[in-house]
């Protein structure tokens, strides 16, 4: 099995390292320098955009197919669900006529 990029044991110590030198007392944002630049709502915008082209939506047919499974793995469960409530409460109904016959 291939590994995703970024996983192996020297990149996570890499991170590990560089997110800890962000947080230790020394860093720059402890030391009171300025933050970044805010970003203007017209550039703010922009990028979300840009961000929102980049998503991938599945088909009318993929929504559709995956909509019909949920709601056939729902009738399933609901059956399942049912047959286990009913022989259960079969067992509890014998096991309390067997205890009160006693």
């Amino acid at each position: 099995m291939a590994r995703k990029p970024g996983s192996t044991p020297q990149a996570m110590k890499s991170r590990a390292a560089k997110t800890a030198a962000v947080m230790s007392p020394g860093s720059a944002l402890a030391q009171g320098e300025p933050k970044k630049k805010r970003t203007s709502p017209q550039q703010f915008i922009k990028e979300v955009r840009a961000e929102a082209r980049k998503i991938t939506w599945t088909s009318r047919k993929e929504t559709w197919i995956t909509s019909v499974m949920v709601g056939i793995m729902v009738v399933i469960a609901a059956i399942f669900f049912s047959v286990v409530d009913w022989g259960l409460g079969g067992l509890m109904s014998l096991f309390l006529q067997l205890v009160n016959a006693g």
